[in-house]
C-alpha cells in the first residue's frame, strides 16, 4: 500500500506545482507591468527625411523637415493650426503676410539659408518666420528628432506623485513611452477611471495611472508677446444703412428723389463699382455730386464693389497679387476721387476655393483703408456649413464691419415657397455670427422686399416685389392676413384660376421685430436692401426700434 501512495502523492505534487506555476504565470501576466520600451521611430511612424510635428496635444499627419540649422513647418498645418495670415502667392513664389499697415513679402529660396522652401506641392515655412508673427515656443526635441510647438496658454495639467511611467495605451500591459520623474508636469487631455491620458513636454502622447498623478490644474502662462494691432474704424451711433442700387451713371441723378422721404438713415451705399474683368480691373458709375448731396444730408458714402460680371471668374481674380493690388488701387483712386467715406465689399456665390484668396484681399484692402481713414465693410451670406470658407473670425480681425445679409431663406430657385427671411432663421444667423465676430462690428442686414409665390401644377416660381406692391396684390385680390407667429410676418394666401399664390409680408411689423435684434444682441446697426422698395413708414419703425 506504501509503494502505492508514493506515486499518487508525487502527482498531486506535480499537480500542485504546475497550478502555482501557473497561477504565479496568471498573476505575473495580470498584474506585474511591462518594462518593455515602445520604439519611438515607430511610435511616429515618420519616413527618413520627415521630422513629426506635435502642436499643443496633436501630434499632426503633416511632418516637418530640417535642413542646415533651420527647421521648417508645411504652410498648410501653420495656416490650419497657427496662423492664417500667412499666404503662399504662387504666382510670384512668395509667401505674404498682412500687417496692420504693410504687407511684407518672403521670397521663397534653398532650404537651410531662406526663411522659405518649397519642395515637391508642399510650402514650407521656416519656425523662425511663424515665430516672429505667431505666439509660439517651439523646441526641436532628439531621439528621434520632432518639433514641438506650444501655441495654447491655458490648459489642465497633472503632477507626478511618483516616479511613473507614460504608457503607449491605458493598461499596465501597453508599452512605455517613456519614465516620468515624480514632480514632472504632463498636460491633462482626458480623464478616464484609472487612467489620464497626458501629453508630456517633449511631445509624447499616452496614459498615466490616475493614483500616480496629482489632480489636475488649470494653468496660464503669462506671454510677452505682442500681437499686431489691426485697428478698426467703429462709429459712436448705431448703423442705419441703405444700398442705393444704381445700375448707369444717369442713375444717380435719382438720389434726390430716392432719399426725400427717408429719416435716419446716416450711411448709404450706392453699386457703383464692379470687377470688369479678371485682371482687376473696375467698372465705375461713380458721382462726386452724389457724394456732395449725401453729405449734406448727414450720410456717408460707402461704395459698394461687386463680382457680379458674368466675364469674370472670382477665384482667378482673387488668387493673383496683381489683380487684387490693381483692384485695391482703382478703389483707392475712386474713393480719393470722389471723396467716398468707405468701401462695401458684396463678392457672392464664391467657391470653397476661392474663400482663402477673400480672405487675403480683404486684408490687402484693409492696409489701404487703414491707412485711409475709409470705412471697411463686407457683406456675408447667412452663416451656414457650406459657406464657412467665408471664414467671418478672419474678417472680422481687419474689417471694419461684418454685415449679414439676413435674407434670401427662401429664393427665386427655392423648390418649395416660404419666407424671405423668417425670424427665427435671422435670430440664428445673427447667433452664429457673433461666435466668431464681436458684436460691435455685426450689422444685421434686413429685407425690404418680399416674393410673391405662385403654385401652379405643382410647380412653385415666385418675383420679388417691394412693399407697397405687396400692399397692392393684398388689396387688388382681397386677401386676408394674419400673422404668423413662426415667421414673424403677415401672411396670405388666395386662389387665382388653377394657381395658388402665397405671400410672406415685409411690413412694418416685421421689420420692427428684426430690428428689435440689434438692441437685443447689442449690434452696430442695421443695413437695408434696398431703397426704394420700402414705405415711407419704416424708416421711423427703424429708429424707435434701434436703440442707440
Amino acid at each position: 500500500m506504501r509503494k502505492k501512495a508514493v506515486p499518487v502523492m508525487v502527482v498531486m505534487a506535480l499537480i500542485l506545482i504546475i497550478t502555482a506555476v501557473w497561477a504565479a504565470a496568471h498573476f505575473i501576466q495580470k498584474y506585474i507591468p511591462s518594462r518593455e520600451q515602445m520604439d519611438l521611430t515607430e511610435y511616429y511612424g515618420t519616413a527618413e527625411g520627415e521630422i513629426p510635428l506635435i502642436f499643443g496635444t496633436e501630434i499632426l499627419e503633416e511632418t516637418g523637415i530640417t535642413a542646415g540649422d533651420k527647421t521648417y513647418i508645411p504652410l498648410q498645418a501653420v495656416y490650419q493650426y497657427l496662423n492664417k495670415k500667412f499666404y503662399w502667392d504662387a504666382e510670384n513664389s512668395q509667401v505674404l503676410y498682412a500687417l496692420p499697415e504693410e504687407l511684407v513679402k518672403v521670397e521663397s529660396g534653398e532650404a537651410g539659408t531662406a526663411d522659405v522652401c518649397v519642395q515637391g506641392d508642399t510650402v514650407f515655412l521656416s519656425v523662425d518666420l511663424v515665430g516672429q508673427y505667431t505666439d509660439i515656443e517651439s523646441e526641436l526635441v532628439k531621439d528621434p528628432d520632432r518639433l514641438v510647438v506650444q501655441y495654447q496658454w491655458k490648459k489642465k495639467q497633472v503632477t507626478a506623485q511618483k516616479d511613473t511611467q507614460v504608457r503607449y495605451r491605458g493598461g499596465i500591459k501597453a508599452e512605455i513611452l517613456r519614465e516620468v520623474p515624480q514632480g514632472e508636469n504632463l498636460e491633462l487631455i482626458q480623464e478616464m477611471e484609472d487612467w489620464d491620458e497626458v501629453m508630456t513636454q517633449d511631445g509624447l502622447r499616452g496614459y498615466v495611472k490616475k493614483d500616480q498623478v496629482s489632480a489636475p490644474t488649470e494653468t496660464t502662462q503669462d506671454r510677452s508677446f505682442q500681437e499686431p494691432v489691426y485697428t478698426s474704424i467703429n462709429r459712436e451711433k448705431k448703423i442705419n444703412l441703405a444700398w442705393h442700387q444704381v445700375t448707369t451713371h444717369d442713375a444717380n441723378a435719382t438720389f434726390a428723389s430716392a432719399t426725400k422721404n427717408i429719416k435716419g438713415v446716416n450711411v448709404i451705399s450706392p453699386t457703383w463699382y464692379s470687377i470688369k474683368d479678371n485682371q482687376g480691373n473696375i467698372s465705375s458709375i461713380a458721382s462726386r455730386t452724389y457724394v456732395n448731396l449725401a453729405h449734406k444730408k448727414g450720410m456717408e458714402v460707402w461704395g459698394l464693389v461687386d463680382n457680379f460680371s458674368d466675364a469674370i471668374d472670382t477665384e482667378t481674380v482673387l488668387s493673383s497679387l496683381s489683380a487684387r493690388t490693381r483692384l485695391i488701387n482703382q478703389l483707392m483712386v475712386q474713393a480719393e476721387k470722389v471723396n467716398l467715406d468707405g468701401i462695401n465689399v458684396d463678392f457672392e456665390n464664391l467657391t470653397e476655393g476661392a474663400g482663402v484668396h477673400f480672405l487675403e484681399f480683404l486684408r490687402e484692402l484693409s492696409i489701404q483703408c487703414r491707412t485711409k481713414n475709409l470705412v471697411l465693410s463686407v457683406d456675408n451670406p447667412v452663416p451656414e456649413e457650406y459657406t464657412s470658407h467665408y471664414d467671418r473670425a478672419e474678417q472680422g480681425e481687419v474689417v471694419d464691419y461684418v454685415i449679414i445679409m439676413g435674407y434670401d431663406e427662401h429664393y427665386a430657385g427655392s423648390e418649395e415657397a416660404g419666407s424671405v427671411a423668417s425670424l427665427p432663421w435671422v435670430e440664428t444667423g445673427i447667433q452664429n455670427t457673433l461666435d466668431s465676430v464681436p458684436a460691435e462690428k455685426v450689422i444685421h442686414g434686413i429685407p425690404f422686399y418680399t416674393r410673391l409665390w405662385r403654385t401652379s401644377a405643382g410647380i412653385v416660381t415666385s418675383e420679388a416685389i417691394g412693399m407697397e406692391a405687396a400692399q397692392e396684390v393684398i388689396e387688388k385680390y382681397k386677401v386676408e392676413t394674419y400673422w404668423d407667429k413662426t415667421t414673424s410676418q403677415n401672411y396670405g394666401t388666395y386662389d387665382k384660376g388653377n394657381d395658388t399664390y402665397q405671400i410672406w409680408l415685409e411690413d412694418a411689423d416685421s421689420i420692427a421685430e428684426r430690428v428689435k435684434l440689434v438692441s437685443k444682441y447689442n449690434l452696430a446697426g442695421v443695413a437695408a436692401w434696398k431703397l426704394g422698395f420700402e414705405t415711407s413708414d419704416i424708416w421711423t419703425v427703424i429708429s424707435e426700434n434701434m436703440a442707440e
